[in-house]
């Protein structure tokens, strides 16, 4: 299969206002289009899924199990000592459960988007094209798989379990930064998770490396800073901004100084930081629908 389209016709069909054109659509007309999509191509899922309402409590209760072994590790490691990297389980437990969660979220929200890059080999994403819809929103709601709240949940349990056992002197602050970095965490591996299906609009193939910054951020965001070199640690501060969906926020809360250097300050800027990740993402996202020529024969 070629390029279905050519010259004035194919930049027409890429670029038409039901792909998401800002200079055709305001900005909030664009979300409201992108919502009532995603609503609905996920609802068809929804409804699919829950047609077989064994299968899927079956398959709930395994994703949950599955991502509490990750928590078993810890559990297994706090039987031997008290304390890993100066932090002490419930502490551990804090950091698990607000990486886990937002990373929760946002794989049960976006993660349809690790397919992309099938898509774009095998040409099927040229039948989301030609669809009145935005682009971005179908892909993400497309193949909806509930069953991955069971990571959610596990997540949301550890740190419920965690501010149980934790000793803080909670103020009105701390309180709020806690469900705002939970929230801000979401977006942001939301973000990184469109900017790499962006990515494969030109490499196809290479979703291993998006996972190494989502699945290995998440994991790298369960354990304290104190025990990665300070290298690594930089690097999720200021290359890639991982630190700011846990770390840093958690700290504050924790009462703990911020590693490699970073004012206290920065444990409030998620939302910013949240802000700049869409931006960039969006920006990847369409230039890699520019790009595109749909897929070789």
């Amino acid at each position: 299969m070629g390029r279905p389209l050519a010259g004035d016709s194919w930049r027409t069909y890429r670029g038409a206002g039901f792909l998401g054109d800002s200079r055709r659509h305001r900005r909030a007309g664009l979300l409201g289009d992108s919502w009532r999509t995603y609503r609905m191509v996920a609802g068809m899922w929804i409804r699919s899924t829950m047609a077989y309402r064994s299968s899927f409590a079956l398959t709930l209760v395994t994703s949950f199990c599955v991502t509490f072994f990750d928590f078993v590790v810890i559990l297994l490691m706090f039987g031997q000592v008290r304390g890993l990297g100066g932090f002490s389980f419930a502490e551990v437990a804090l950091l698990y459960g607000t990486a886990g969660t937002s990373f929760g979220i946002a794989d049960l929200t976006m993660g349809s988007l690790q397919r992309m890059g099938k898509r774009i080999r095998d040409g099927s994403l040229d039948t989301f094209l030609m669809r009145p819809a935005p682009l971005l929103a179908q892909v993400a709601a497309d193949k909806f798989a509930l069953r991955r709240f069971g990571r959610v949940a596990q997540g949301l349990m550890v740190l419920v379990w965690g501010l149980l056992l934790l000793d803080v002197a909670w103020t009105p602050l701390k309180a709020l930064l806690l469900p705002v970095t939970v929230v801000c965490g979401a977006v942001i591996f939301g973000a990184v998770t469109v900017l790499g299906a962006s990515v494969q609009f030109w490499t196809q193939d290479a979703s291993e490396v998006t996972n190494a910054f989502t699945y290995g951020g998440n994991t790298l965001l369960q354990y304290p800073p104190t025990i990665f070199a300070q290298e690594l640690v930089r690097g999720v501060v200021y290359v890639v901004p991982l630190a700011f969906v846990s770390w840093l926020p958690a700290l504050y809360v924790l009462g703990r100084p911020a590693p490699a250097g970073v004012p206290e300050w920065a444990a409030f800027v998620s939302p910013l930081v949240a802000a700049v990740c869409c931006g960039a993402a969006g920006l990847a996202w369409r230039a890699g629908i520019r790009s595109y020529r749909s897929t070789g024969s």
